[in-house]
């Protein structure tokens, strides 16, 4: 499966690939610490293609990686909607514990951006680490 990077690591900013470019979503007091991106043409319940957590060393925007198969699942809830994201794991440090951590804040951050930008109340939460190989068929 081909994975597409749209945000580097340690990025403050989280991008989405918008036609031939990358459009800035919105801005993060806390940089990401892994590749972000979607798994081409595997498209979840909501129509959009799946995100993609990519563990290793700093990609470009616009990589392309393949990947055999998923190393596991991160389980969350954006905006009130199931909103997983798969990980992929190429090398250098790992830490289930830190990605954990990450994304318990991140989703804290979440909520904030809802209440603040539109004031409204949404849910935004981690429900947990999933490592375990998956094979997109």
């Amino acid at each position: 499966m081909k994975v597409i990077i749209e945000t580097p690591k340690y990025s403050f900013f989280k991008y989405n690939k918008s036609g031939d470019h990358y459009k800035k979503v919105f801005f993060s007091p806390l940089p990401t610490i892994f590749n972000y991106g979607y798994i081409e043409g595997a498209k979840g319940d909501d129509g959009m293609e799946l995100d993609a957590v990519v563990l290793g060393p700093r990609m470009a925007q616009g990589t392309v990686i393949e990947f055999p198969r998923c190393n596991g699942v991160v389980r969350f809830v954006d905006d009130s909607t199931k909103d997983d994201k798969y990980l992929f794991y190429i090398s250098g440090y790992r830490s289930p514990q830190l990605l954990s951590c990450y994304f318990r804040i991140y989703a804290v951050f979440k909520t904030l951006i809802y209440l603040l930008s539109e004031r409204r109340i949404s849910e935004c939460k981690f429900l947990g680490l999933e490592e375990r190989n998956i094979d997109f068929v």
